[in-house]
């Protein structure tokens, strides 16, 4: 019985909630990403894509970015995106 009045608690504060918290909690729980992984910037016809591999993806959710190293063209660069126009999948 507790389990069930904690659940319909969470869910009713859930969703409460403006979709943008929504979208603060979401980003709360990641922190960094390790692996390999594709970054797709996109912002309308804008796309840009990355590859990382054996590196980090990190989230700072607080200002809204995803940050992370890459290498082109034989050189290290250092790439900030927009949480809410960014997409990252996990690759082999």
């Amino acid at each position: 019985m507790k389990k069930l009045t904690t659940s319909l608690v969470l869910l009713f504060l859930l969703t409460a909630c403006s979709e943008e918290q929504q979208n603060k909690i979401s980003r709360l729980g990641v922190s960094w990403l390790e692996g390999n992984y594709k970054v797709t910037y996109a912002d309308g016809e804008h796309v840009k894509s990355w590859i990382v591999h054996d590196g980090k993806v990190t989230s700072e959710a607080d200002k809204g970015y995803y940050y992370f190293w890459v290498e082109e063209n034989g050189k290290k660069m250092y790439v900030q995106t927009p949480i809410g126009r960014s997409y990252i999948e996990e690759i082999n």
